[in-house]
């Protein structure tokens, strides 16, 4: 199988490069700069250009590229370049595919469980209304900024990812060294829920799309969303620390601007029901078992 990958570079699509590769199937990694290597290929959203050799003979595009949504406090200029990496870059990405000949036959494009909002302590899934707030209104562009590949008859499947559990980046990553140092604890209140999902089953469940008949939203979570503060007790376990010492609100406000009430403030309680429905079974259903095996 051949797959051209975006944001190949990021926590998710490396991974997901390595998982491939590892099972023998041949990766294009489309690049914003020029390409240095022979599986490396340009493509430049803003002028709306991609290479077309690698799109013309693909099985199978993953669309992960994206600036960063909890890299920098929530500028009005910041917000903008979250916006334009993902409506922008899909949009580009979609029309390219939608002029191939031949097509690849699945777009895998990337999206956010940021569409639902805030739930509180209500369960959502894929049949959900979309929220309110700037990731809500965000995804809905998103998402339909890949309209001219799926109208051009490309099966386009978003997976919807939750807070992705690793060692080597996202909310994990940058906090363990204050966790191990015994400084970690819940934020705000703790009592929002976090849906999250391991890097192992994060990828695992991108290959599942690419390879099943799923096309729309699909919520890449694990099926036991977790309060904050029973995630921040589990991960004090597993390191042997306490992890007793709150954030308060307004720490988290004054230093992340907008993002901390549509980021580590918000209450998500996300379910994977269409995944679940068609038969991915999950390694690490619960937080603890995660826990363990990332770290």
């Amino acid at each position: 199988m051949r797959v051209t990958v975006t944001g190949s570079s990021g926590l998710i699509g490396s991974a997901l490069v390595q998982s491939l590769r590892a099972d023998g199937h041949d990766v294009v990694r489309l690049v914003r700069r020029e390409p240095a290597r022979e599986d490396e290929a340009r493509w430049s959203p803003s002028d709306g250009c991609v290479d077309k050799d690698s799109l013309e003979g693909a099985d199978a595009v993953v669309h992960l590229a994206g600036a960063g949504i909890g890299d920098r406090p929530w500028t009005k200029a910041y917000q903008r370049k979250i916006r334009d990496s993902r409506v922008v870059g899909t949009r580009t990405l979609s029309e390219a595919i939608a002029a191939a000949h031949p097509r690849p036959r699945v777009l895998v494009c990337g999206s956010a469980i940021g569409y639902y909002g805030d739930t509180g302590g209500r369960e959502v899934d894929e049949a959900s209304p979309a929220g309110r707030g700037f990731l809500a209104a965000l995804v809905r562009d998103w998402e339909a900024a890949a309209d001219p590949a799926r109208e051009a008859g490309v099966r386009v499947v978003h997976p919807r990812a939750g807070i992705v559990l690793a060692r080597e980046g996202g909310m994990l990553g940058r906090t363990l060294p204050l966790f191990r140092l015994g400084l970690g604890g819940p934020l705000g209140d703790g009592r929002q829920w976090t849906s999250w999902i391991s890097l192992a089953d994060q990828v695992a469940a991108l290959r599942f799309l690419i390879g099943h008949e799923l096309d729309g939203p699909v919520n890449l979570t694990a099926p036991n969303p977790v309060t904050n503060e029973a995630y921040t007790r589990a991960l004090g376990r597993a390191l042997r620390r306490p992890a007793r010492l709150a954030v308060p609100r307004f720490a988290l406000r004054a230093a992340l601007r907008g993002f901390a009430d549509e980021g580590p403030l918000v209450s998500q309680r996300v379910l994977p029901r269409r995944l679940g429905d068609a038969g991915f079974r999950f390694a690490h259903g619960r937080v603890e078992d995660a826990l363990s095996a990332v770290l």
